[in-house]
């Protein structure tokens, strides 16, 4: 059934193992190679709980992030189009909870308490946060076509100052950290006259520090300004945004109006349309590559549990065997970025692949290093040849059962009003303009499009693609593009057009100088009314290099 199965020992591969999906593969992989590491070296302790069984076999999961009022919650039920159990929307900050929106086949909400025994639910470890923040925790359960798919995380509002960051009585960027080494995307909303990212959403920010590439921002309610206001408020946000996540890529930023109320300014329409879509298209390939992003984060888990161990064996390997452990153990920590570069230069390995050196000096402290483990060279082979061959075997697993099954897709809700009807997103325009009606489309032109064929002198209503083509080449189009639409209108491939191909050539030139896309294939009611009827299969191509 997949190629790195060996068939010779009973479907099994020379470790005696045989996994029938990728998620089975991924548990088998850490439980037995990479859990062993982090229990050894208290990884634990000091990064992330233990993986369990609901964190390989969850669905996909979008954490959404942003201040008070930035219409964090309003953008979940637009996307559900419901109202979800135990959903407050308002210009206050109404959202004072996490809550976990699932699939369910009853409404209803669970409690954080119970929700953390559940071993279906992929939440046990937060357990560790307590009681202060499992009261403010709740899954909301309901049928939605969307959530059978995804599930949505949404968060309390971020407001500034300290008095908030001491009153929640939980650490909230940890917590944070948690949802962002588990969910799929991170979205990040801001408001278009709440641009400003206060304290605590910047510390909140940098917790998702190692997972750049969930990272998406939005720009909601960018209807309530006008174009040159929107010019200025989305350089604002990519200038706040620079100084916070602090990589040379730029974030992607959606511009729109994520709710079912009537636009205020209609000036950006299509822009807002052409954002959501992408945001869509970015949402509803989650279920595609859930595989792969759980195979990438352990990868990534690998590689900091490795470090890690490097660097508590480094600790136990230099403490005193009776004297002098207190002092000792303070100057290690303190020369703990000196370590950090010693241990780059002997094991090659990157700085990134580090943990901030503040946070591990501050965790430190709390530990007798003299009760570290040594260094066990066996746990890390082991680790590296996890990385090394298995991982290979994983990767094509993924690409097998990708061609096995069909492609799975987030739908229902607003995803499937931005594909279906005439409010479908680009129904009508570019190549698809004229596809619901009776005329052809092209004719509307074509006394204009007439005037320039007969100046081309053709002959038995005919011109040469080499006439075609000094007047074609005036639209500045390159060759390959201009190829593509000679190979569109030459609809009988006799290397010369009439006037109805001439017509439909100057048609796709000003679709594509509008900005659209050209089809691969001539749509039907394109066709010009006298080609209806055959189709050569001969193909002549002035524009060929």
């Amino acid at each position: 059934m997949f190629s790195w199965v060996n068939r010779e020992h009973g479907g099994r591969n020379a470790e005696g193992e045989m996994f029938q999906t990728v998620t089975e593969g991924l548990q088998s992989l850490y439980t037995k190679k990479l859990l062993p590491l982090e229990q050894t070296y208290l990884f634990n302790d000091f990064h992330s709980p233990a993986l369990e069984p609901a964190d390989f076999n969850n669905k996909p999961m979008v954490l959404l992030v942003g201040q008070y009022s930035t219409g964090k919650t309003t953008f979940i039920r637009y996307l559900l189009e419901q109202d979800f159990p135990g959903m407050r929307i308002g210009p206050e900050p109404t959202t004072d909870s996490f809550i976990a929106v699932m699939h369910g086949e009853t409404e209803g909400v669970i409690p954080g308490n119970a929700l953390v025994v559940d071993p279906n639910k992929p939440f046990r470890k937060l357990n560790s946060f307590g009681n202060a923040f499992l009261n403010r925790f709740v899954c909301s359960q309901m049928p939605n076509q969307v959530l059978q798919s995804i599930s949505v995380i949404d968060t309390p509002g971020i407001l500034s100052g300290e008095k908030q960051r001491i009153s929640r009585g939980y650490d909230f960027a940890q917590v944070l950290q948690w949802f962002g080494e588990r969910v799929d995307r991170i979205i990040l909303l801001f408001d278009a006259h709440k641009l400003d990212i206060s304290d605590e959403f910047s510390e909140a920010i940098r917790a998702f520090r190692g997972q750049d590439d969930k990272i998406r921002v939005v720009l909601n309610k960018a209807d309530q300004v006008d174009t040159q206001q929107l010019m200025r408020v989305y350089g604002a946000l990519m200038w706040s945004l620079g100084k916070v996540i602090n990589t040379p890529e730029v974030a992607r930023v959606y511009l729109g109006s994520f709710w079912s109320k009537p636009l205020q300014n209609m000036e950006n329409r299509k822009l807002f349309e052409a954002e959501a879509q992408d945001l869509f298209k970015d949402i509803r390939s989650l279920p595609r590559n859930a595989a792969l992003r759980k195979l990438n984060d352990l990868i990534k888990r690998a590689r900091l549990a490795k470090v890690h161990a490097y660097i508590i064996s480094h600790l136990k390997k230099e403490m005193p065997a009776v004297f002098g452990k207190d002092s000792k153990k303070k100057e290690l920590i303190s020369k703990l970025p000196e370590i950090y570069t010693a241990l780059q230069r002997e094991h090659h390995i990157s700085p990134g692949d580090f943990p901030p050196v503040a946070r591990m000096q501050e965790q430190l402290q709390h530990y007798d290093f003299s009760k570290f483990p040594p260094m066990k060279t066996k746990l890390i082979e082991s680790v590296d040849k996890m990385l090394a061959t298995k991982i290979a075997g994983l990767m094509t697993l993924i690409r097998e059962e990708e061609s096995a099954m069909p492609a799975r897709m987030v739908s229902g809700g607003a995803f499937q009003g931005s594909e279906e009807g005439p409010f479908g997103h680009g129904y009508g325009e570019g190549a698809g303009e004229g596809a619901d009606t009776e005329d052809w489309i092209v004719a509307r032109d074509k006394p204009k499009y007439d005037e320039v064929f007969y100046s081309l002198s053709p002959i038995n209503g005919r011109i040469s693609g080499a006439n075609a083509k000094k007047e074609l080449v005036t639209s500045k189009l390159p060759n390959s593009v201009l190829g593509k639409i000679w190979k569109l209108s030459d609809c009988d491939r006799d290397g010369m057009l009439d006037d109805e191909e001439f017509a439909l050539a100057q048609h796709l030139i000003k679709i594509k100088l509008e900005g659209f896309e050209l089809p691969n294939e001539l749509p039907a009611h394109l066709l010009p009314p006298a080609h209806r009827k055959h189709r050569s299969d001969a193909l002549s191509i002035p524009f060929a290099e």
